[in-house]
């Protein structure tokens, strides 16, 4: 389904801003009407809200992504948005009150306390979240037998910056192409983005738009985060959601810089529907000002127009 124009007069709902960016990042005039079509008939509306759950030493935390280090065990250069007095598994059981699905439960540190939480996250709401953080080819089921619905990957099919196919085929043969998420973060070099790995420090030698209907192959999904903009709350990456909305296949969630209601609503319209969206840092959960109810209700009102 379409939006419904019955509903509000094309610029009601938008602010002069978001519809100036409509017009550079999309390359439309919402002035004119495209293919007989009003522009906004055109952004099919499916759009949503994908949660997510950080563990960093067996706390659900909210770290800039980009302060995080390998080999560095006193995590000195950590920059910690928020450290909740919730566990993992009291946040599954918030999304799973809200009926919010597929967000993501990611361990930024390989200890066992981390695992331990994530573990009984998947518990807790069982098919409605993924797992992400040392996922291999080994490991990967048993996350799914736990209650994962997905288990979402990087690094491991990385070495030394290079795609291994192998790695990623036997990922697939573990678990399955509907059940693996391909995290692609990507960080911008030469003017183009790279997809990252390694905790986001190590750049790799394959780019974003050059790659994504590679990888759509063996992905249910893809999990993007705009690695220059995540956890610092100064707005999103409107160019990376743009490449998103044109190039994915297959769904793709976006995550970086989110800060209000309205960067929602352009996420929404610059990925031309087509991009679902996390926020951290913001929400009032994790310390923000921007309240989980109205996202969640954002949510509803995206998905009940598009069925």
């Amino acid at each position: 389904m379409i939006y419904s124009l019955r509903s509000f007069s094309p610029y009601s709902h938008l602010s002069p801003k978001t519809i100036n960016h409509l017009r550079r990042c999309s390359g439309l005039n919402p002035n004119v009407r495209h293919k007989g079509r009003n522009f906004f008939e055109l952004i099919v509306c499916s759009t949503g809200f994908r949660p997510c759950i950080d563990i960093h030493k067996g706390k659900v935390k909210q770290i800039i992504g980009s302060s995080l280090k390998d080999n560095n065990e006193d995590y000195s250069s950590l920059i910690t948005n928020y450290e909740s007095t919730m566990s993992a598994s009291q946040f599954a059981e918030l999304y799973k009150q809200h009926g919010i699905t597929g967000g993501h439960v990611i361990m930024l540190d390989a200890g066992e306390e981390s695992k331990y939480a994530a573990m009984k996250a998947l518990q807790s709401f069982p098919g409605g979240l993924q797992v992400g953080g040392g996922i291999n080819a080994k490991n990967a089921s048993t996350y799914i037998e736990v209650g994962a619905s997905h288990v979402i990957v990087t690094s491991y099919i990385f070495i030394d910056g290079k795609l291994i196919l192998d790695r990623l085929k036997d990922l697939v043969y573990a678990v399955g192409k509907e059940r693996l998420v391909l995290d692609l973060s990507c960080r911008k070099k030469n003017g183009k983005y790279a997809i990252v790995t390694n905790r986001w420090q190590k750049f790799t030698d394959v780019f974003l738009d050059e790659s994504i209907d590679h990888f759509a192959k063996y992905a249910d999904e893809l999990l993007i985060h705009g690695v220059d903009v995540e956890g610092k709350r100064l707005g999103i990456d409107e160019e990376l959601v743009a490449l998103l909305g044109r190039l994915s296949t297959i769904p793709v969630t976006y995550a970086g810089g989110v800060t209000t209601m309205e960067d929602l609503e352009l996420i929404k319209c610059i990925g031309m529907g087509h991009v679902d969206v996390t926020v951290g840092s913001s929400l009032d959960i994790f310390g923000g000002n921007l309240p989980l109810k109205d996202v969640v209700e954002w949510h509803n009102k995206n998905k009940m127009i598009h069925s």
